[in-house]
C-alpha cells in the first residue's frame, strides 16, 4: 500500500542546513520511486516551491528556476493526488476532530480520502492514527 509524502520531506531532500534529515528524506523518497510506493498531494507540490524559494539567512533554498525544475521532476515521478469537494469536506471535519492547523488537515485528508495507510511528516503525533491514517515522521 502507497504512502502519502508531506512537504517537510521534499524540502528537507534540498536543505543543508540539517545534513541528517536530509538524507533521510533522500533515501525515504530514492526508496519511495524504486517502489512506486510514495503518493503527493498537490498541496505538497504548492508548498514545496513556496518554502524553497522562500528567503532565508544566507538565501533561499533554490533559485526559483530550480524551485520550479524540481517541481516538474516531482509531477514526473510521483503519483500526484488532486482535491476534491470530498476531500476537503474530509480536511474540515479532520481540522475539528484532531484539532489540526488548515493545512496540516487538509494534507491528512489526501492520506484518509485516497485510503492511505501512512502519511509521512514530522507535523504530527509520531505513529497516531489519524482516522485510518498513521502518521510517521521519518525522521525520528
Amino acid at each position: 500500500m502507497a504512502a502519502l509524502v508531506d512537504t517537510n520531506v521534499l524540502v528537507y531532500r534540498f536543505d543543508p542546513r540539517d545534513s541528517r534529515k536530509q538524507r533521510l528524506a533522500t533515501a525515504l523518497l530514492r526508496d519511495g520511486i524504486r517502489r512506486d510506493s510514495l503518493r503527493l498531494p498537490h498541496q505538497a507540490i504548492v508548498e514545496f516551491v513556496a518554502a524553497c524559494t522562500r528567503m532565508l539567512p544566507g538565501g533561499p533554498l533554490l533559485s526559483p528556476e530550480d524551485a520550479r525544475r524540481e517541481a516538474e521532476e516531482l509531477l514526473s515521478m510521483f503519483e500526484v493526488l488532486y482535491p476534491n469537494d470530498a476531500l476537503v469536506r474530509t480536511a474540515l471535519r479532520g481540522a475539528a476532530a484532531y484539532q489540526l492547523s488548515w493545512f496540516d488537515a487538509h494534507m491528512w485528508a489526501y492520506a484518509e480520502h485516497f485510503g492511505m495507510a501512512e502519511l509521512y511528516s514530522e507535523d504530527f503525533q509520531h505513529d497516531r492514527l489519524y482516522g485510518s491514517v498513521r502518521a510517521v515522521n521519518p525522521f525520528a
